[in-house]
């Protein structure tokens, strides 16, 4: 039960700065529903996979492609570029709290200087956000090559 209502909070605080951001980049007030609808599930699936015991960058990269594969079967009902629906959609999954945590393990070494704990600190919240930044974008990227593809894959 706490699962789901975690689920149902992620979704619904997700939806938000999908829609925000959707009405920033001009998407078409049609589309913002489609946006929202995006990050509830991008944010819910990759709770869903990382209390799964899933790591947070793979169940990012999962999130992002389900995501953007709803996006370009979206795109395809409604003819519009798949990216108006993704790209809102997958800022609810940027890394914030690691970047935030590896910022401020910098400001401290530069503060006081350099200490072990903080440079394992500094470098493993980078990594971490590198990584999800990186899944985020190839799990935007993977079915569009799937679908936009001019050869068959195999």
């Amino acid at each position: 039960m706490t699962l789901l209502l975690d689920l149902l909070r992620n979704a619904v605080l997700a939806a938000v700065p999908a829609v925000g951001f959707g009405m920033a980049f001009n998407v078409p007030v049609r589309i913002l529903g489609w946006c929202a609808l995006g990050g509830a599930l991008g944010r819910s699936l990759r709770l869903l996979l990382t209390s799964a015991g899933l790591p947070v960058a793979w169940a990012t990269l999962l999130a992002a492609a389900a995501v953007s594969w709803l996006g370009v079967w979206a795109a395809q009902r409604l003819r519009a570029h798949p990216k108006v629906f993704t790209v809102a959609a997958v800022i609810p999954m940027v890394p914030g709290v690691p970047i935030f945590t590896a910022i401020l393990a910098l400001s401290e070494i530069q503060r006081g200087g350099l200490t072990y704990e903080l440079l394992a600190t500094a470098v493993t919240a980078s990594l971490n956000a590198a990584f999800i930044v990186a899944a985020l974008a190839v799990g935007l990227a993977v079915p569009g090559l799937f679908v936009f593809r001019r050869r068959p894959v195999v």
